[in-house]
Order: structure tokens, then C-alpha cells, then sequence
């Protein structure tokens, strides 16, 4: 299974923004890495922006480039504004829909849940990180001791994080349903998704 594995907090003082989640790490030093990285006012160019802004989004969803850009693809093919179709996309993967059910505690837990094998849609059970959910698409915890207390102790964890409006989520059974597709302002992207498409259109 390809995943990043380097330094998280690097990842995100390099863009400013809390990339992998919050860091008190980071709000001690909101600038950049490296010996430069306080007084860096190097300009970037169209490229180079549209750069940045992929990599937050690729980062933020825990994607690697071939992944990332197979999603730009398959929003191009689709009716619609590709980048909203892009965000709509990575939204409804079962590991992200998994972390804003608060199933588990970041998207990186979430994806080793999915992996491992406690999560089910439908009833059924489900491996694949990637699988794209659909409206109505029920998503569960199996019925076993070992992933109901690992989703028990991840949602006491996650109580300060809402869940989005599409969502419904039943706390008691451990399940969450998808109600309906988001929409862009209810997304609120941590990057341009239109410099993306941009920056692939080239």
C-alpha cells in the first residue's frame, strides 16, 4: 500500500498550513523548514504555484502523485466544473468519509482501518481505501470486539470534529450513511482546486 511516510511536520511548514492535522509544533514556528525558511521571499511562478497547490491537496488526502492524478482524470471526464468534481472525488473516498465520520482520528488512521479490515459499506466488507462511495452508501464498523473498540476509543477522540451535513451518522450502531454528494463551500478545499486543473491542463 503506497503511503508518505516522510516528515509530517516539514510537509506542512513548508506550506504553512496544518497539512496532517493541528501541531504545536508548527504554531512555534509558522515558516518554512530548513535554515532559509524564516526570511525565504523567493517568488514563484505559474508553475511553481499550481505546483504547491497539488501537492496540498495530494498531501492533505494522503494520495500519491499516480493516484492523484488518475482522480484529475477521472473529474475530467465527468458534466461539471472539473475541480469541483475533483474535490467531490477525494471527498467520497471510503477513508476520508471514514475520518469525518470520526471513525478514526486522522486520514492516515483511517486508511489502515480500511486496510485492515474493520470497516464494511453496505454491509460488506471493504479493503480499499480508494473505494468510491455513492449516495446511500451505508459505511459501518465489522462486528467484532477489537475494531467496535478501536472505533469507540477513535470517536471519544474525535468528538471536537463535526460531522459534515451530507453525513449522518448513527453513534450507537456505528455507522454513517451518505446523504448526499458535497458541495464545493461545504468541502472548504485547503487549496485552489482550479490552479490544479490548471497546472495538469499545461
Amino acid at each position: 500500500m503506497a503511503r508518505y511516510t516522510g516528515p509530517r511536520v516539514r510537509i506542512s511548514r513548508r506550506f504553512g498550513l496544518p497539512i496532517f492535522g493541528p501541531s504545536k509544533y508548527l504554531e512555534r514556528r509558522n515558516y518554512g523548514p530548513g535554515v532559509h525558511g524564516p526570511k525565504s521571499r523567493r517568488k514563484h511562478t505559474d508553475y511553481g504555484l499550481g505546483l504547491i497547490e497539488k501537492q496540498k491537496l495530494r498531501y492533505y488526502y494522503g494520495l500519491m502523485e499516480r493516484q492523484f492524478r488518475g482522480v484529475y482524470e477521472k473529474a475530467l471526464k465527468r458534466r461539471g466544473v472539473t475541480g469541483e468534481q475533483m474535490l467531490q472525488i477525494l471527498e467520497t473516498r471510503l477513508d476520508n468519509v471514514v475520518f469525518h465520520l470520526g471513525l478514526a482520528t486522522t486520514r492516515a488512521a483511517a486508511r489502515q482501518m480500511v486496510a485492515h479490515g474493520h470497516i464494511t459499506v453496505n454491509g460488506r466488507k471493504v479493503s480499499i481505501p480508494s473505494y468510491a462511495l455513492r449516495v446511500n452508501d451505508a459505511v459501518g464498523v465489522k462486528n467484532n470486539n477489537v475494531s467496535r473498540q478501536l472505533a469507540t476509543k477513535n470517536m471519544e477522540l474525535s468528538t471536537s470534529r463535526a460531522v459534515p451535513d451530507w453525513l449522518v451518522l448513527t453513534k450507537d450502531e456505528f455507522k454513517g450513511v451518505v446523504m448526499r454528494v458535497p458541495t464545493r463551500d461545504e468541502i472548504n478545499p485547503i487549496a485552489n482546486e482550479q490552479t490544479v486543473v490548471e497546472f495538469y491542463s499545461r
